[in-house]
């Protein structure tokens, strides 16, 4: 497996309106919009530091993933995102290697990224998610 890079750190809030003016205002940073991906019941918008970005999730249903994780732990970090050079050869070598996965096969993710979540059982209690553009 190859990692190229962090592709961005993802980080739930409740609202991207409020949150993202700390990324903007404060630190600078560009906003290049913002995308819903409705499969996994989330907004997601992003916001480029050098070549990775910071990830704004916010849920769009009461059941979502973004929507349990700020029940249980609140705003902040919810995963890290590296950009591997094969997915679907990386997911089989982690396989290979024991480490649980939270998808066996890619998905489609925001920006048309094929995505793969790692459970956090087998990284630490860390949300790792590959990415590949």
């Amino acid at each position: 497996m190859k990692i190229l890079k962090i592709d961005h750190l993802g980080i739930a809030v409740k609202s991207i309106d409020e949150g993202k003016n700390f990324w903007t205002d404060v630190l600078g940073l560009p906003f290049e919009g913002s995308e819903t991906v409705q499969e996994q019941k989330v907004t997601t918008a992003f916001f480029p530091v050098g070549e990775s970005e910071v990830e704004l999730l916010e849920s769009t249903a009461p059941d979502g993933p973004i929507a349990k994780y700020l029940e249980k732990k609140g705003e902040g970090i919810q995963h890290v995102a590296f950009r591997v050079e094969n997915i679907d050869q990386a997911l089989a070598e982690l396989k290979e290697k024991g480490i649980r996965l939270i998808d066996e096969k890619p998905r489609i993710g925001a920006g048309g990224a094929k995505i793969a979540f790692l459970h956090p059982k087998s990284t630490n209690g860390v949300l790792v998610e590959l990415c590949e553009r």
